[in-house]
C-alpha cells in the first residue's frame, strides 16, 4: 500500500495541472515539456557608451530614441580580459559565449591558455594556427553548442569574415584568434577538423571570409587545397554568394543555409551595394526564418555581430562607425517585430544587446544641441558650435574642430587647419586623435558598456556585471 501510495504521490508532483484521484484512478497524462527559449543575442563590436550616444544624435537626434533604447532591463558589464585591462575582441566575446574568463586573442579555451610562446611569438603563421596539440589548455563549452547538445537550432550572423575573433568564439577552439583557417575547418561536419561538439552542425553561417572556405588555388587563402564550400553543400547546406542567391533561398525548405558573400569582411553599410550584399537586418531576419522552421518551438539561438562598428572606429571613420551602428540598430528593431509575431509577448524568448569593449571616441566641447545628421545638417559629425552665439568653438589657435574626436588614431596634425562642416562629416573623414598611431590602428578603451535585455529572464540583467555573468544570466533563462 506505501509504495502504490508513494507512486501515485510522485504522479501528482509530476504532472502539472492533473488532478490525482484515489489509488484506483487512472492518471493519464502527457509529460509536461520545458522547452529552451529563443535566445537572439545582439554583439555591437566597440559599441561603447559614447558611439552609443554618437549614434542615436546622428539618425535621431539628442531626444530621439533607437530600438536599443527601448529594452526595459539594463545593465553596465565589465570588459577586461584575464590578462589585460584592456580586451581584444576574442576573449570580451567568449566570456558572454562561455562564461570563462581567458587571456587576449584566445578562442573559448581554458583560462590556462596563451596565444603566444614564452618568447612572445604568436602561435599563428599568417592564417594558419601553430597552437600546440597538447598542454595549451583546453575548450570550454560555448552557449551554441550548449544548444546543439539539446538538438535545438544555432546560428551565426556577422558582417565581418565569419572566422573573425566574434563569431568565432561561437562554434570554434583555438589558443589565437588569427588562425582563421583552422577556425573555418572546425566548421565543417563530418571532417577530421570537425569541433565535434557541435553535433549535426551549426545551422546557419551569414558574413563574410570566403577565402578561408577556399584553397589558394580557387582564389582562396588555405593552402591545404581543401574547398570548404563543396564540403558543406555536400553536408547538406544551402550556399549563397551574393545578394540574388541570397534572396532566392526558401527558409520554409532550408535545412541548414552558408552565405559567404565576401572574400574578406563585408562592406561597410555606407558603401554596401545593395544588388551584391545583403543587410545586417536582410541576414538577421533569414536566419530567424530558417531557424525558426527548423525549431519547431523548441527553441533556438542566434547571435548577431555588427563586427564593422569596430573596423571604422579602428581607422577613426566616425561616419562609418555610426551608419553601420544604425544598421545594427535596424537588425535589432527587425528581429523584435519577427519574434513577436511569433511570440507576442516575449513569453518564451530572451533578446540581449551589449558590446564586447569600448573604444577612444570622444564627444568634445561644449556643442550646442545639433539634431540628427541629414544631408544639409553635419550634425555629431560638424564642428563645435557655440552653443549661445552658434559660432564656431575655436582652439588655443584660433581654429575650428570637431564634436567627434578620438584618444588615439591615425589623424593628428601638428597644426590643425581650418575645418569645415562639409569636411569632417565626410564619409571618409578621419577624425583627430590626441595620441598619433599608426593607420588604422587607434586602440580599444576599457570603460564598460551597455547591456539591454528584454523577454523572458530579462530581469537577471542589472546593475554592473562582468561579463562572464551575462553568460550564466543568458544560461539562467534557458533552462539548460
Amino acid at each position: 500500500m506505501f509504495k502504490k501510495s508513494a507512486f501515485a504521490l510522485a504522479m501528482c508532483a509530476s504532472v502539472i495541472l492533473t488532478g490525482c484521484g484515489s489509488d484506483d484512478d487512472e492518471v493519464v497524462a502527457a509529460p509536461v515539456v520545458t522547452a529552451a527559449p529563443n535566445v537572439i543575442f545582439f554583439l555591437g563590436d566597440g559599441m561603447g557608451m559614447t558611439s552609443l550616444t554618437a549614434t542615436r544624435i546622428y539618425k535621431v537626434g539628442e531626444d530621439g530614441e533607437l530600438t536599443i533604447d527601448t529594452f526595459p532591463e539594463t545593465a553596465f558589464v565589465k570588459t577586461f580580459s584575464l590578462d589585460a585591462q584592456v580586451t581584444d575582441s576574442a576573449p570580451s566575446m567568449a566570456a558572454y559565449m562561455t562564461g570563462v574568463k581567458m587571456n587576449n586573442e584566445v578562442i573559448s579555451m581554458s583560462s590556462d591558455t596563451k596565444a603566444r610562446a614564452s618568447n612572445g611569438v604568436d602561435y599563428v603563421n599568417g592564417s594558419d594556427s601553430t597552437c600546440p596539440e597538447s598542454g595549451n589548455g583546453k575548450p570550454v563549452q560555448s552557449l551554441l553548442e550548449l544548444f546543439k547538445a539539446k538538438n535545438h537550432p544555432v546560428g551565426v550572423v556577422t558582417t565581418t569574415r565569419v572566422t573573425h575573433a566574434t563569431p568565432a568564439t561561437t562554434y570554434a577552439h583555438i589558443c589565437h584568434r588569427d588562425g582563421e583557417n583552422n577556425i573555418a575547418a572546425q566548421f565543417v561536419p563530418n571532417s577530421a577538423t570537425y569541433n565535434s561538439a557541435l553535433g549535426d552542425g551549426v545551422d546557419v553561417l551569414l558574413g563574410g571570409g570566403r577565402k578561408h572556405f577556399l584553397a589558394k588555388a580557387d582564389g582562396g587563402a588555405r593552402a591545404d587545397n581543401r574547398n570548404l564550400v563543396n564540403e558543406l553543400k555536400a553536408q547538406g547546406y544551402s550556399y549563397a554568394s551574393n545578394e540574388t542567391e541570397f534572396a532566392a533561398i526558401d527558409a520554409t525548405k532550408t535545412k541548414k543555409l552558408v552565405g559567404l558573400f565576401t572574400s574578406s569582411h563585408m562592406s561597410y553599410d555606407l558603401d554596401r551595394d545593395p544588388t551584391k550584399e545583403p543587410s545586417l537586418a536582410e541576414m538577421t531576419s533569414k536566419a530567424i526564418d530558417v531557424l525558426k522552421t527548423k525549431a519547431d518551438n523548441k527553441g533556438f539561438v542566434l547571435m548577431v555581430e555588427g563586427g564593422r562598428i569596430d573596423h571604422a572606429l579602428h581607422e577613426t571613420t566616425a561616419k562609418k562607425a555610426l551608419q553601420d551602428t544604425v544598421a545594427f540598430d535596424d537588425a535589432i528593431k527587425v528581429a523584435i517585430d519577427k519574434m513577436k509575431l511569433i511570440d507576442p509577448e516575449l513569453k518564451n524568448t530572451l533578446i540581449v544587446v551589449t558590446a564586447d569593449h569600448d573604444h577612444t571616441l570622444v564627444l568634445n566641447g561644449y556643442a550646442k544641441r545639433t539634431g540628427k545628421t541629414t544631408t544639409t545638417n553635419a550634425g555629431v559629425l560638424g564642428l563645435v558650435k557655440n552653443y549661445v552665439t552658434g559660432d564656431n568653438w575655436l582652439d588655443v589657435d584660433g581654429m575650428p574642430f570637431s564634436i567627434i574626436g578620438f584618444g588615439n588614431g591615425e589623424s593628428r596634425p601638428q597644426y590643425r587647419s581650418f575645418l569645415t562642416d562639409a569636411m569632417v562629416s565626410a564619409n571618409d573623414y578621419h577624425q583627430e586623435a590626441a595620441v598619433q598611431v599608426g593607420a588604422g590602428s587607434e586602440t580599444h578603451g576599457g570603460t564598460d558598456v551597455f547591456l539591454g535585455a528584454m523577454g523572458k529572464g530579462a530581469e537577471n540583467f542589472m546593475g554592473s556585471m562582468e561579463n562572464i555573468e551575462v553568460y550564466s544570466a543568458v544560461r539562467k533563462a534557458t533552462g539548460l
